[in-house]
């Protein structure tokens, strides 16, 4: 699918478990459940599902008299085994059935209970028009991950169950019915059509899935296989256009897997209002339809076909190969995410692949520096749904690649394999993973996964280099900054360190073992090197402070053949400061040959507080990938000049070809002119023409008019721009756009009178009270930037009543959010009293000059 406590207690890290945690294990098994048969019909208008649930079991052994089953909020009508009434109890939860004969060993159990969803909150939702959304379609569709199939079916609802399932359900014409397997009868009786699927390889039940619509049904083939692609009529193109790689990606990916797509089919059906990016039901996965690109969309979104690949993924982790438990998690979502790279590895280079690589580590560094750090595999937690965070995404990603790179590629293939064949229609924990590598490559990594997966954090780096010319030896001196005094939070690793030249592309690379707090090691080299670059090829998770010489520096962002290690270097120089660096970026910026490079090379720039870092960055608009010209804008929002503002104004009145330039165009703009202290008349005109973007852009997944709202929120004392985005926020408005207004709600308050705050928090308060996920996640994020105990109340309604797990714990933390605001409320309002007073000084001034100084003083406001 598109969330720790070891070491947590011992550091500053928030611990990741909430008040209620406990451990939870997978219940006692009464016996193995065979076939689940599902036959139903829906009641659309009542957002009801019906029917009869059949399940065969095998009993494990003898003389069980009680089966306890997952039904929630279910309307149980009659319970049979084998055709027999038999008695049952049901307190809403949990349908527990008296046997009226024991079981045997050997004698199958075929359990009927006749039973009616009405209105469920989860598991099944019912997507249908209303007076706001009058064209929205018609469709029903499930999500069962992680435990949500008990609320439209009653069942055995954990990973360690696996089982064949048949789905026939009875839907209105034109309507059709999409769900696991081989379509194997559908029956047309003018008014209503029955679809009849049946999956004959066992998986669980929350990869269960039906999904329904009046979809058009693009044809597409692997070897013989049915490919296949449902959208909503008239996207067409853009469904071709989104995953037409698919047949490409299941070769590649049963090639690298060493295992044939093992599914009758594969269909991706993109659906309105999903909760999630994507949702790999067995041979059927479900997509949002906002992955759906347009022509223009392409240039620069690969989000999509990431998407479309981490899913398919999940084919063979998760859906061919399932964990036993949702503690090990890491094992499906991490191959699925490392999936990405090696697509994009395949597709785009290695200077690509190692990027993404980047990007997803600075994702989970993010979320174990703001939010959490934990374990990768626990059992501890209120909810497994917790679980589905950075930690298994992102982190499980780098950790495959780091086995990769312990391995090499041929052995990293050859234990991926045997993990996949061993285990193909078995139930999975991170210890088979391990054996497998000890089988397929006769190596233990047990000292990896207890350092990465077992444990919370990662090393953090500094790194110092120094010469000496009498004995020609390199110096490098490595300190593990995240190590305290005790030895536990220290890791041990063996990390290559390079030595470049310019003239000489490949590298002299020793490799170390880095595991005390701080360690000096002593290279001799024949001559004294360019650049040093550490950790080659960038292949652990860390972080990295590097402390080389300028000399250095300039010379690994020049000439380090990884992209990676020429990106640590301008973040050092970036560090530095001053003409000399700012030079280098500068160049970097024209002549990197690396898109990745030179858009992390623009934001460095902007941190150097020197007229020349804009002269540097301006030559970046011109960039011919949209990726650099977007990094540039969105720097220039921190060089608040007037060039900057005549430099990104461009862009937002005349557009670019990319969707997301002109949305960075728009918030920085707005950020410009809401730091200028002189002149309140730019204020004016950048709301008048963003208020013009949202009257006339409206596009592709709002993206455009979505910078706009962003860019208004930059103006936190206007009530002009306050009123422009509450009247985004209601009900009628584009989904995407009004959750982009929702949230910026926050971030405009901050700045707002106290009777406009009350204003922000009647009609958060008020869109709390709606239902779709998305829209409370929206109302979270602005009630989290607020600056007034108002907001807690909000915050803890939305918990209490919302049936998510993920939202109760959003809400939670933005509570703890809110408290730290309103603990720094006195000193925002003496600090905005002081900006007042320079404002008002600053005026004066203006009045008494005659004349100003020649040329362009450092961050001159406009």
């Amino acid at each position: 699918m598109s969330q720790h406590h070891f070491d947590s207690e011992k550091t500053t890290h928030k611990r990741f478990e909430l008040p209620g945690a406990k451990p939870h294990y997978n219940p006692d098994r009464p016996g193995q459940v065979e076939h689940i048969f599902l036959d139903i019909g829906l009641d659309i208008p009542q957002k009801s599902c019906y029917g009869t649930c059949s399940i065969r079991l095998l009993p494990v052994r003898n003389g069980i008299n009680r089966l306890t089953l997952d039904a929630v909020n279910l309307q149980i009508k009659s319970v049979q085994v084998d055709e027999v009434a038999q008695n049952f109890e049901y307190d809403g939860e949990k349908l527990c059935i008296h046997l009226s004969q024991p079981t045997k060993i050997g004698n199958r159990l075929l359990i009927a209970i006749a039973y009616t969803a009405e209105k469920p909150q989860r598991g099944i939702y019912f997507i249908q028009p209303d007076k706001h959304y009058p064209h929205k379609p018609i469709q029903i569709w499930t999500q069962g991950e992680d435990e949500d199939s008990r609320y439209w079916f009653p069942c055995f609802d954990y990973p360690g169950q696996l089982s064949t399932s048949e789905i026939r359900v009875r839907v209105p014409n034109p309507l059709v019915a999409i769900s696991n397997g081989k379509l194997i009868e559908t029956v047309d009786n003018g008014e209503y059509k029955i679809y009849h699927w049946s999956q004959q390889q066992v998986h669980p039940t929350y990869l269960m899935t039906l999904a329904v619509g009046d979809f058009a049904e693009i044809r597409d083939e692997w070897q013989g296989k049915p490919v296949t692609y449902y959208v909503e009529k008239g996207r067409e193109a853009d469904a071709k256009r989104s995953m037409g790689k698919t047949p490409q990606m299941i070769e590649f990916l049963s090639e690298k897997y060493g295992y044939p797509y093992a599914f009758p089919k594969y269909a991706q059906v993109c659906v309105d209002d999903f909760i999630f990016g994507g949702m790999e039901n067995t041979s059927t996965t479900l997509l949002t339809d906002r992955c759906l690109l347009d022509a223009r969309a392409i240039l620069d979104n690969r989000n999509t076909e990431s998407l479309v690949v981490h899913e398919l993924a999940h084919q063979w982790f998760g859906d061919l190969v399932v964990i036993k438990h949702w503690s090990h998690a890491w094992i499906k979502e991490g191959m699925a995410s490392y999936s990405e790279v090696m697509w994009t590895e395949r597709e785009y280079g290695d200077q690509e692949a190692a990027y993404y690589r980047l990007t997803e580590a600075r994702s989970y560094l993010s979320e174990d520096s703001s939010r959490y750090r934990r374990p990768m595999v626990t059992h501890v937690y209120r909810e497994a749904i917790e679980l589905y965070d950075r930690h298994i995404y992102e982190k499980g990603s780098c950790v495959y690649h780091m086995i990769r790179a312990e391995l090499g590629d041929e052995l990293f293939w050859q234990a991926v394999q045997t993990f996949v064949q061993d285990n193909a229609h078995q139930t999975v924990e991170t210890i088979d993973l391990l054996r497998a590598i000890e089988k397929a490559a006769g190596r233990n990594l047990a000292f990896l996964f207890d350092q990465y997966v077992y444990r919370g954090g990662h090393p953090d780096f500094k790194v110092a280099y120094s010469w000496d010319g009498d004995t020609n030896l390199a110096k490098v001196t490595v300190t593990q900054t995240q190590a305290q005094a005790d030895s536990q939070d220290l890791f041990n690793l063996k990390i290559p360190i390079g030595f470049g030249y310019k003239e000489n592309p490949k590298l002299t690379t020793f490799t170390v073992r880095v595991h005390e707090k701080e360690q000096s090691f002593y290279f001799p080299l024949t001559e004294r090197p360019d650049f040093i670059s550490f950790d080659v090829g960038n292949n652990y998770l860390k972080t990295v402070k590097l402390e080389f010489p300028m000399a250095e520096l300039k010379a690994q962002l020049e000439f380090d053949p990884h992209p990676i290690s020429r990106i640590y270097a301008a973040e050092a120089l970036a560090t530095k400061g001053g003409l000399e660096a700012t030079q280098a970026l500068s160049s970097a910026l024209k002549n990197d040959p690396f898109w990745g490079v030179r858009a992390e090379v623009a934001k460095q720039l902007a941190e150097i507080q020197l007229d020349q870092a804009f002269d540097g960055l301006i030559v970046g608009l011109q960039d011919p990938s949209p990726f650099v010209r977007r990094a540039v804008i969105s720097s220039l929002s921190q060089i608040k000049t007037h060039h900057s503002y005549k430099a990104v104004k461009s862009f937002v009145q005349d557009g670019d070809e990319s969707y997301y330039v002109e949305a960075a165009a728009c918030r920085t703009i707005a950020a410009i002119a809401a730091a200028n202290l002189e002149d309140k008349s730019h204020e004016d005109k950048v709301i008048k023409l963003l208020k013009s973007v949202l009257e006339e852009r409206a596009g592709w997944n709002e993206v455009v008019r979505s910078g706009a709202i962003a860019g208004l929120a930059e103006f936190k004392t206007s009530e002009l721009a306050l009123n422009i985005i509450l009247e985004y926020t209601k009900n009628g408005i584009p989904q995407p756009l009004r959750l982009s207004a929702i949230r910026a709600l926050g971030k405009i308050s901050t700045g707002q009178i106290p009777a406009n705050i009350e204003r922000i928090l009647d009609r958060l308060a008020e869109i709390a009270r709606e239902t779709f996920f998305l829209t409370q996640v929206a109302v979270l994020t602005a009630l989290g930037q607020m600056e007034t105990p108002k907001a807690i109340g909000i915050l803890q309604s939305l918990a209490n009543q919302t049936a998510d797990g993920r939202v109760r714990r959003y809400a939670e933390e933005e509570v703890a959010k809110v408290q730290n605001n309103i603990g720094t409320d006195k000193t925002l309002r003496q600090l905005r009293e002081e900006l007042d007073q320079l404002k008002q000084q600053n005026q004066e001034l203006k009045s008494q000059k005659h004349g100003g100084p020649v040329g362009k003083p450092p961050l001159t406001p406009f």
